[in-house]
C-alpha cells in the first residue's frame, strides 16, 4: 500500500511525486512513456517557475545543460515595439525555455532521489473504485502481468484527456472552446538575442532560444483556420514569421532542425481538482490557451499546492477530502486572473484606442514597460497593472476622454467612473 499514486510523470506529477516524496510520503509514479521523451510544450517556464525549480534545487541542472536564460524581451504589437527585461522575481531575472525532453527528465531524476518511485512504459489500464472511492490503479508494464497498485490517494497528472478525470467523472467548469491553432518548430542558425513576441492580425507569433543552439518559432492563429493553415505547413508558418518583422527573412536564412509540430486541441477549462480517494494537477485539472505561455509555472504551482495538501492529510492534521477542498479554492484564485487575461488575447480581436493608448504610453516609459512584461510572465499581478491609478498614470486625463468619447462597454479591467470623466477598459494586449 502506497500513500499516493501519481499518474503522470512529466513536469506536474514528477513535481508533485518529488515534493511528496521530500516530505515523507510513499510514492509511486507511473507513466506510459520513457524518459527522456518529447511531447507538446509551450516551452517556457516563467519566472514563478523558474523561482520554484530554484527553490527545488534544480534551476542549476536546467541552466548546466545549456538552456538559455532568456532576460531581454521584444514586444511588437504592429505599431509599438516595447523592449526589456523582466521584473525581478524571487531572485530570478530570466525565463527558460527547457526541451521536454530535458525538463521532464531531470523532474522524473529528481522524484526518484527523493524517495519516490517511479515506473516508467507502465500503463494504466483502469482506476480501481470501492465503494465509489478510488482506492488504485490496475495496469502493467510491457511485456509483464497485470498488477493492481493501491493508494490513499491517487492522484491524476494524466493531460488534458485525463483518464482519471474521466473515470471519476470530474465536473468542468469555467469552460471555453477552443479559441486558437498552434504550430512551432526549431531553427539551427536564427539568431535572437532574448525572446521575441509579436501581435499581427490573427496572428500571435514568437521566438524563444532553447537547448542545443537551437530557437522555438510559435504560431497562433484562430481556430477556424486550422484546416487551411494545415493544408500547406511550412508555407504557412513561413508566410506567418514573414508577418513578424524581419523574423522570417532570419528564419528563411537559417536550417529548420526539426518537423514541424501542432495542435488545435486548446480547450480551456477548470475541473473540479478532487474526490473519494482522487486528485488531478497540471492540464488534468486546469488549461488554458498556450498563447501566454503559463502552462508549466501553473503546473508546478499546483504540484506544490497539491504536495503540502496532501502532506498535512497524511499527517493527521487535517482530513484528506477537507484539505483538498483548500487546493481546489488557493488553485482557482491563484490562476483565474491570468486564465481571464489569456482567454481575451486568445480571441485575437483587433487592437482598440484604448490598447493603442497605453502601449505609446509604455513606449515612452521603461520602468512601466518593464512592469508590462512582468504581467505577461505572471510576476505582476494584473488588477495592480491594469488598477485605475496605474492606467491613469500611464494615459492621462486626455487619454480617459479619448477612451471615453470611444462609448467602450464596461469591463473588469477599467479606470472605473468616480469623476464621470472616465470609461471602463478592455485590454488585449498582444494582438493587432
Amino acid at each position: 500500500m502506497h500513500d499516493v499514486i501519481v499518474i503522470g510523470a512529466r513536469v506536474a506529477g514528477a513535481a508533485t511525486a518529488m515534493l511528496l516524496a521530500r516530505q515523507g510520503a510513499n510514492v509511486l509514479a507511473v507513466d506510459k512513456a520513457a524518459f527522456p521523451s518529447d511531447t507538446l510544450s509551450t516551452h517556457q517556464v516563467q519566472l514563478p517557475g523558474i523561482a520554484r525549480l530554484e527553490h527545488w534545487g534544480l534551476l542549476s541542472r536546467i541552466a548546466a545543460a545549456d538552456t538559455p536564460a532568456t532576460r531581454q524581451v521584444r514586444f511588437d504589437s504592429g505599431g509599438v515595439v516595447l523592449a526589456g527585461s523582466y521584473p525581478k522575481f524571487e531572485n530570478v531575472d530570466a525565463l527558460y525555455s527547457p526541451r521536454r525532453t530535458l525538463l521532464d527528465t531531470i523532474l522524473v531524476e529528481a522524484a526518484r532521489e527523493s524517495g519516490a518511485e517511479v515506473r516508467e512504459r507502465f500503463a494504466v489500464e483502469e482506476v480501481v473504485l470501492k465503494n465509489g472511492r478510488v482506492t488504485g490503479v490496475r495496469g502493467r508494464e510491457p511485456g509483464g502481468a497485470t498488477v493492481i497498485e493501491s493508494a490513499l490517494i491517487v492522484v491524476g497528472a494524466d493531460g488534458r484527456h485525463s483518464p482519471l478525470a474521466k473515470a471519476v467523472g470530474a465536473r468542468t467548469y469555467n469552460e471555453k472552446a477552443p479559441l486558437t491553432f498552434a504550430y512551432y518548430t526549431y531553427w539551427d542558425g536564427l539568431p535572437v538575442e532574448g525572446g521575441e513576441m509579436y501581435g499581427r492580425d490573427r496572428r500571435l507569433i514568437g521566438a524563444w532560444p532553447t537547448n542545443d543552439g537551437l530557437v522555438m518559432t510559435y504560431v497562433a492563429g484562430p481556430i477556424d483556420e486550422f484546416h487551411a493553415f494545415r493544408a500547406n505547413l511550412e508555407g504557412n508558418l513561413l508566410a506567418s514569421l514573414d508577418l513578424a518583422g524581419d523574423l522570417g527573412e532570419r528564419a528563411r536564412a537559417a536550417t529548420r532542425a526539426e518537423r514541424i509540430y501542432g495542435t488545435a486541441n486548446t480547450a480551456n477549462y477548470f475541473r473540479e481538482p478532487y474526490g473519494p480517494g482522487w486528485a488531478l494537477v497540471g492540464d488534468a485539472g486546469l488549461a488554458m490557451d498556450p498563447v501566454t505561455g503559463q502552462g508549466i509555472s501553473d503546473a508546478f504551482r499546483d504540484a506544490e499546492l497539491l504536495a503540502d495538501t496532501i502532506a498535512d492529510a497524511l499527517d493527521g492534521a487535517r482530513p484528506l477530502e477537507a484539505t483538498l477542498r483548500g487546493y481546489q479554492r488557493a488553485r482557482d484564485q491563484a490562476v483565474k486572473p491570468m486564465y481571464d487575461f489569456t482567454v481575451e488575447i486568445a480571441s485575437l480581436a483587433p487592437v482598440r484606442i484604448e490598447q493603442q493608448l497605453v502601449y505609446q504610453a509604455l513606449e515612452r516609459d521603461p520602468e512601466q514597460t518593464e512592469r508590462f512584461l512582468g504581467v505577461l510572465g505572471g510576476t505582476v499581478p494584473l488588477d495592480d497593472f491594469f488598477s485605475s491609478t496605474n492606467l491613469r498614470h500611464l494615459i492621462g486625463l486626455r487619454g480617459i476622454a479619448k477612451i471615453a468619447a470611444s462609448r467602450l462597454r464596461p469591463h473588469r479591467v477599467g479606470l472605473g467612473r468616480p469623476t464621470g470623466t472616465e470609461a471602463a477598459v478592455e485590454l488585449h494586449p498582444i494582438t493587432n
